[in-house]
């Protein structure tokens, strides 16, 4: 018996670990988003060193949504994320889910949006991408979080 709540108390702990993982993903998103953001507004151009599509990416028709930066729902989806996450972490076990479901939705839109690059766009921006990988990282954070908490 035991050894039982050993292995609970040590399985709750690697658990509380991963959304301190998932909030410092988060913040990789806030960081790449604000900086497109504030690129957005300032009308600077986006220095690509590794694709050639930044400029053509983020001058497309795609590039706002009503009048507002993609990006900037980016930085609004990661802050969200960022606190549910930490929150999680720091005993707020029931936020995990709104999480996951907020990742999930992000993942959808991010597969829309990287689809709009590779196919109607024809061009790659690499911050775009970056804040794809980031997103996908959440969602593959949250499903492994579940995986383990189903053993």
């Amino acid at each position: 018996m035991e050894n039982q709540q050993v292995f609970i108390n040590s399985n709750r702990s690697a658990i509380a670990k991963i959304p301190l993982l998932a909030a410092i993903v988060a913040l990789i998103g806030i960081i790449d988003a604000v900086y497109l953001t504030v690129h957005h507004f300032t009308a600077e151009p986006v220095p690509c060193t590794i694709l050639n599509g930044c400029e053509q990416v983020l001058t497309s028709s795609y590039a706002e949504m009503f009048g507002i930066p993609t990006a900037a729902f980016g930085v609004a989806a990661y802050l969200t994320a960022f606190l549910l996450a930490i929150l999680t972490a720091f005993g707020n076990r029931q936020l995990w889910n709104l999480f996951g479901a907020l990742v999930v939705v992000m993942a959808i839109f991010t597969g829309w949006l990287v689809y709009l690059q590779g196919y109607i766009i024809e061009a790659f921006c690499q911050f775009c991408l970056i804040s794809a990988a980031t997103t996908f990282t959440l969602l593959v954070i949250f499903l492994v979080s579940k995986f383990i908490r189903a053993k």
